[in-house]
């Protein structure tokens, strides 16, 4: 079966258009289809009817006149300006930026969570498009759009749809319960989760693989992973929990970034974010991006900014409080980890204990509370090394060192 061909309309409307395009390439590329071509316009003034002037429309129809494609707005359209620019071009299918990444968000769900999140925000955003578009939403035919919900349920009572809607909100605040509980438990068993957020694509679940050796899903795509993975690693002894999330991405629509902010409070909640940004790409849009995004969240936790994929970059001239790593090949892990652990040196205070054996019963009552980096015994007791978490620090003071 032949691949859906899309074809791009590109509003020329700032700086980063040709950025946006390129994203919008990617994106075709992981919905499965494939990249037909592109057309520019200026936009100097919203035509509320199509969005972009009628003349150029009607070039796009001849030039695109009798080719079986798919037309991607690279932007959100109203429900009647889909509608219009479809009559101009014929009939063909016109989909927008948001209609493609809900696919992509379709094909990549795997947790029950995440379909849920994927068919509300799907629902939510394709109601408004059914009211009077009966004739617009035959035309969606099969293929991108038409993931997720898909059309037998589009197609049923508006009643329906608004049912099913608030059964899916219920369902995910019942999860929203379920994953506070979690997360308070983490904090009364002292549990210190690091956040790995940022750009879609800049190799975080890569990192995650690197830092915990877990066996991964990593993939050279726009979403590749949309639902968050977690877990446990150490550092000199330290656990921590490693959180991955859904990727960040330029002009992601808001209602999109709420539709997954259950998936997001991990990075909401963590003592430390690691924002993990392409070294080779272009980095600095990426980190505008994702500390955009956060603030949106209300987020206030402390980050470290992660350059990954340094091993592609000459000549790396990034700021230095930046930590240079490929996650691919293992290189400045080390020197990530020491940043983590300088990055909560609040929390934490390294200290060298003298533990006389005549006091060993009473050692062994806090010995949980440490970490121990290493030990070495004398004839009259032992010589610990170890990171204390500094709400326990004061416990200690009568076995620490002068």
């Amino acid at each position: 079966m032949d691949s859906e061909k899309i074809y791009i309309i590109q509003p020329v409307e700032s700086e980063d258009y040709r950025i946006l395009q390129e994203e919008a390439v990617a994106l075709i590329e992981s919905a499965g289809a494939e990249y037909a071509g592109t057309i520019y316009q200026n936009v100097r003034e919203v035509n509320p009817a199509t969005y972009i002037g009628e003349g150029k429309l009607a070039q796009l129809s001849e030039r695109l006149d009798g080719l079986d494609l798919t037309v991607l707005f690279n932007g959100e359209l109203s429900p009647s300006q889909t509608l219009n620019i479809s009559k101009a071009l014929g009939g063909k299918k016109v989909i927008d930026r948001t209609t493609l990444i809900l696919d992509i968000f379709a094909l990549r769900a795997e947790s029950s969570e995440g379909k849920l999140q994927v068919e509300l925000a799907q629902l939510k955003y394709l109601y408004p498009r059914l009211k009077g578009k009966g004739e617009a939403l035959s035309r969606l035919g099969g293929g991108i759009g038409t993931r997720g919900p898909g059309e037998t349920k589009l197609e049923t009572d508006r009643r329906h749809i608004r049912a099913r809607i608030h059964t899916l909100e219920q369902r995910l605040r019942e999860t929203e319960q379920r994953r506070a509980l979690r997360v308070e438990r983490r904090k009364k068993d002292k549990v210190r989760t690091i956040a790995l957020v940022g750009y879609t694509n800049t190799g975080k679940s890569t990192l995650l693989h690197a830092l915990t050796g877990a066996d991964v899903f990593t993939q050279d795509a726009l979403f590749a992973t949309l639902d968050p993975m977690s877990r446990a690693f150490e550092i000199e002894g330290v656990p921590f929990l490693l959180v991955d999330t859904v990727g960040f991405l330029r002009n992601l629509p808001h209602h999109l970034i709420e539709a997954f902010r259950s998936t997001l409070e991990s990075a909401l909640n963590c003592e430390l974010a690691l924002i993990v940004c392409d070294g080779a790409g272009d980095y600095e849009a990426q980190l505008k991006t994702t500390l955009e995004t956060l603030q949106g969240m209300n987020f206030s936790s402390p980050y470290l900014v992660v350059m990954n994929k340094c091993d592609l970059v000459g000549d790396p001239d990034f700021p230095k409080e930046y930590v240079c790593i490929s996650a691919k090949d293992g290189k400045g892990l080390t020197n990530l980890k020491a940043r983590i652990l300088d990055a909560l040196k609040d929390e934490f205070v390294r200290a060298t204990l003298y533990v006389p054996y005549a006091r060993s019963a009473e050692f062994a009552r806090l010995r949980s509370l440490l970490f121990e980096r290493k030990t070495e015994y004398d004839d009259s007791g032992m010589s610990v090394e170890a990171i204390i978490p500094a709400i326990h620090a004061e416990r200690f003071r009568d076995f620490r060192k002068i």
